[in-house]
């Protein structure tokens, strides 16, 4: 039965039904508004199901810092929060100096952090790493280290929010395209090919079609989809805590607690924006498996069983979009997280309720605003 031309009611319409649009949904019903969620596929279809699962404040652009450390507070409280805590795993994360230069690096980072008023990130010398990550290959010479930070399963983490949001009354809507949004008196009215949801208040956290969504009310950011590449291996005997990466190369490496590893650490494939269909590419996977060998001399003998790419949103200066609208009234952007939005998921949920309910909100945004990029010739660089 055609359901094209019912209209349903809301206090909130959530666009996009991946962690963000779901984390948003949570606080907003937590705050006693009834939000609808409308994904146009299935809940965690992209990223959000895709991603390496990291939990890091480490590393990360400055302006995201202050975000990071109120997040990784939460993701400590997610059982409390949720009664399910994700499969959240605080084993640390390192990041690996393979050389002096790279370890002088790490001195140079850890300092800029310090400077910041934050003490996460600390250098490790090459004992250190060796206790933390034993199987790490000779040559490397220490890193760098945050303690609390850790990894979670990305599609049961965003698994926990939707089932709290929805237990708090909101409501998610999968298979529901937006097709159209109009402004009518006080009320945002998103058409989809299930009717049309009217509400006040209009989020937007689309993902890698954020833009799009965006460009419906008026705001015109730049973004690109990327299709960012996954390996696992079979299971292996447990020799690995912390979540690894280096200094120098492409990686992102961890062991779950099945056994099997995750490798990622940027390497993309191509992407169809308009099927949404991966490609991936053999020849930046083996690159990606050498660095593994090299860094971890146990994997060499490892068996790769899948490999996969996610679509994610990357902008021009590879931190996101959050905030208001600078085109439309009570319109609220969070998408293109170029990669490394999962951690920030919790917060940035919080963050949107507050602006929705309170107008404002305690962290800063400002770095994050829709229209950085208005009036120049910005492009979101090759990866």
């Amino acid at each position: 039965m055609s359901t094209a031309g019912t209209v349903h009611d809301f206090d909130v319409v959530i666009i996009g039904g991946g962690l963000h649009g779901c984390s948003a949904a949570y606080h907003l019903a937590q705050a006693k508004l009834k939000p609808v969620v409308l994904e146009k596929h299935v809940v965690a279809r992209h990223a959000s199901s895709a991603s390496a699962g990291g939990v890091r404040r480490l590393g990360r652009d400055p302006a995201e810092i202050p975000l990071a450390v109120a997040s990784i507070e939460m993701w400590h409280s997610m059982r409390d929060m949720l009664g399910d805590d994700g499969e959240f795993r605080a084993t640390g994360q390192v990041r690996v100096a393979e050389n002096a230069a790279e370890l002088q690096k790490c001195e140079e980072r850890a300092a800029r952090v310090r400077a910041l008023g934050y003490d996460h990130e600390v250098v490790i010398d090459r004992k250190e790493l060796r206790r933390l990550v034993p199987q790490v290959a000779e040559h490397c010479v220490g890193g760098l280290h945050t303690a609390r930070d850790g990894y979670a399963f990305p599609f049961k983490a965003t698994t926990a929010f939707r089932l709290k949001a929805e237990e708090l009354g909101a409501v998610v809507k999968e298979g529901t395209k937006v097709e159209a949004i109009e402004r009518s008196g006080e009320r945002w009215v998103v058409r989809t090919n299930h009717g049309q949801f009217r509400a006040p208040v209009l989020v937007n956290a689309a993902g890698a079609w954020g833009a799009e969504i965006a460009r419906m009310v008026g705001d015109d950011p730049v973004e690109e989809p990327v299709a960012l590449m996954m390996m696992v291996s079979g299971r292996m005997p447990h020799f690995l805590d912390p979540t690894v990466g280096c200094m120098g190369r492409k990686l992102s490496f961890k062991q779950m607690r099945a056994g099997t590893v995750v490798i990622g650490g940027g390497h993309v494939g191509t992407v169809d924006r308009e099927t949404e269909l991966t490609e991936l590419d053999f020849r930046k996977l083996a690159l990606s498996a050498r660095t593994v060998s090299a860094v971890f001399p146990i994997m060499k003998d490892a068996t790769l069983v899948r490999c996969w790419a996610g679509v994610e949103g990357f902008t021009p200066d590879d931190i996101p979009y959050i905030g208001p609208s600078k085109a439309a009234p009570n319109v609220f952007h969070s998408f293109g997280f170029c990669g490394h939005g999962f951690q920030l998921g919790p917060v940035v949920g919080s963050i949107t309720a507050q602006l929705v309910t309170q107008g404002k909100t305690n962290l800063p945004i400002e770095p994050f605003r829709i229209d950085r990029f208005a009036g120049k010739d910005a492009r979101v660089p090759a990866h």
